[in-house]
């Protein structure tokens, strides 16, 4: 060794768990002075791992601990006030089958016949130079009248939301929309363009809504 400090050198034999019959030699550096040889010396020291006994990624890193991924959550808010009747807004928006025909980016909801809180959502939008295309599978949690709708994906895409509903006068209200997503990893280098470019997708989606509910009443059936 060329430490001048050091004392011993330890050799410990580990056999590999996915190594049959195989020794690993790990020499162990031990000093007097409880320091770790100076730079100059590191080329003596070497370190081998089991095969199979360790993740790849905390060999190469310098004995750094790897965790997993977070994923990025992003929320998004839009309001605009509505020249409807609450009552007429909150029940135009509680018909989910309708919303591709005034969100920009939904193209399809479907609701479970047999479980009617349940709802299949498909995403078709052209962004960021690339078809995107996502679904998921929705619950209605309990609402309140007039007042609040809200959901959380149970598969697919995570996200989750509400929209609220504030009285503003006989016939109008202001609804609030938001929206919380998981940043998708095909979407990951673009996350910093991506709440803004959806804030703008949802303003839009409100103000269709907007003329959509106007008409809502006569195109609902009685």
């Amino acid at each position: 060794m060329s430490c001048a400090s050091a004392t011993a050198v330890a050799s410990v034999y580990i056999s590999g768990p996915n190594c049959p019959g195989s020794l690993t030699h790990v020499p162990i550096w031990r000093s007097s002075s409880l320091r770790p040889p100076p730079p100059s010396s590191l080329g003596d020291f070497s370190f081998k791992i089991p095969c199979g006994s360790f993740r790849r990624s905390s060999v190469l890193t310098g004995f750094r601990s790897t965790s997993p991924v977070v994923m990025q959550w992003q929320d998004c808010t839009v309001k605009m006030e509505i020249d409807v009747p609450i009552s007429v807004a909150y029940e135009c928006y509680s018909d989910r089958e309708a919303i591709p025909r005034w969100m920009p980016f939904i193209s399809t909801v479907k609701i479970l016949e047999d479980q009617p809180d349940l709802s299949r959502w498909s995403l078709k939008y052209k962004a960021f130079g690339r078809n995107i295309e996502f679904s998921w599978l929705a619950r209605n949690m309990q609402p309140t009248p007039n007042q609040k709708i809200h959901w959380r994906s149970l598969e697919g895409l995570p996200n989750r939301g509400a929209v609220r509903f504030y009285p503003k006068g006989p016939s109008s209200c202001l609804v609030e929309l938001t929206v919380s997503y998981e940043v998708p990893p095909i979407l990951s280098p673009v996350a910093s363009a991506l709440q803004p470019f959806l804030e703008n997708l949802l303003g839009r989606g409100l103000e269709r809504f907007a003329t959509f509910a106007r008409t809502y009443k006569t195109d609902s059936p009685v």
